[in-house]
């Protein structure tokens, strides 16, 4: 906290020091408390010191989709973030004959395994269910998107759904052209848009995140679904204070994972690798009031660009419940509801939330009378 406040007041002798006294401690430490300090050194070190926001930003986006598919196995967020999002799904277009999913965070795709799974086992059969993933280019130039809709299809056989998938690689969502994603008359299909911790990369750039928000309304969704971290990233120290808060949760509900799982140390390391740097990003990056994603602020952008919010249900609640039940190291967390939407918790932490949206068409109309 010292050194926080001296590099609020921009004492950077006094930061330098303090960073110096950081890590003799931190050498010290055991367990979560050992990794966390170490990493909040490190990205001190880099505010006091500088870094390249392009390189910050090229491989946060890497390393963030790694995390999502190498953490799978050991924490249940990603199972909450399918669990809710799909349960909306399967609400939304119960009476649907075909269903057109726009993702935004398209990665090994067991989120869409599983909804195919329950869309099969919808009473009066499965809709016809058309996929189209966004991603973003790999490193390693090969074509992971091609390597899931195989997958994809596969499994769209054995349970007997109707499939059709298309891959789009940009560099960014604001990217996005509407007229390539084929956007079907609503009389012949429904659109859902999906987004897992990508909305969130927008907030480096001004103007991005109302951009695409207004790409999505030109899909005309009939449901939006947004999966965030609980992460202020405003004023530096409130910024500071709250990633120390974020992150000592974090890392605290990993050491309890990892403490029942040991066969998955090789992805424990990766995950805290893709969180220091989401540490780094947070606390060496002055990017202004962009950086914030607490529920709140969301429902505020989604608002104003004209979205309602969908509660969520009894029953989206209870399977996230149930989804928890499932993990041994489920002592610490929480599934909680939130004016209408889920949080899920680590000892009273909110670390991400999910959230449903749908277009304000009277709100739309009347600006399109007044205009």
């Amino acid at each position: 906290m010292a050194c926080g406040e001296a590099v609020q007041r921009n004492n950077l002798n006094l930061a330098d020091a303090l960073v110096r006294l950081i890590r003799e401690h931190a050498v010290s430490q055991f367990g979560p408390i050992k990794k966390v300090a170490t990493y909040f050194a490190e990205a001190l070190d880099q505010w006091i010191h500088g870094m390249n926001l392009e390189d910050i930003m090229e491989f946060s986006c890497y390393t963030d989709n790694l995390m999502q598919m190498r953490s799978h196995e050991i924490r249940p967020y990603l199972e909450f973030a399918y669990s809710t999002a799909n349960r909306a799904i399967l609400d939304a277009f119960a009476n649907s004959s075909r269903v057109h999913i726009i993702d935004f965070s398209l990665n090994q795709g067991p989120q869409w395994l599983a909804l195919m799974q329950d869309f099969a086992l919808r009473p009066g059969g499965p809709p016809a269910f058309r996929l189209t993933g966004i991603g973003s280019p790999q490193p390693d130039n090969t074509n992971a998107l091609r390597q899931l809709e195989w997958k994809l299809a596969e499994f769209a056989d054995i349970f007997g759904v109707e499939f059709e998938f298309r891959e789009i690689v940009v560099d960014s969502l604001a990217d996005v052209d509407i007229a390539i994603l084929d956007i079907r008359p609503s009389n012949y299909e429904q659109v859902a848009v999906n987004s897992i911790f990508e909305l969130q990369h927008l907030l480096y750039t001004p103007g991005e995140v109302e951009k695409v928000l207004n790409s999505i309304k030109e899909m005309h969704p009939k449901i939006v679904t947004i999966i965030e971290e609980e992460a202020n990233r405003s004023v530096f120290m409130d910024r500071f204070n709250d990633a120390w808060s974020y992150y000592s949760k974090m890392f605290d509900s990993l050491e309890n994972s990892e403490s029942i799982d040991q066969h998955n140390s090789g992805d424990s390391r990766l995950v805290h690798e893709c969180l220091g740097q989401q540490i780094n990003n947070m606390v060496a990056c002055e990017l202004g009031t962009e950086r914030v994603e607490t529920l709140s602020e969301w429902r505020v952008k989604m608002n104003s660009a004209g979205f309602n919010p969908v509660q969520l249900g009894p029953s989206t609640y209870l399977q996230a419940t149930m989804i928890l039940a499932l993990f041994q190291n489920r002592d610490g967390y929480r599934v909680e509801q939130n004016d209408g939407c889920l949080t899920l918790s680590w000892h009273g932490r909110p670390l991400i939330s999910t959230s449903v949206w749908q277009l304000n068409y009277a709100a739309e109309s009347r600006l399109v009378s007044y205009v």
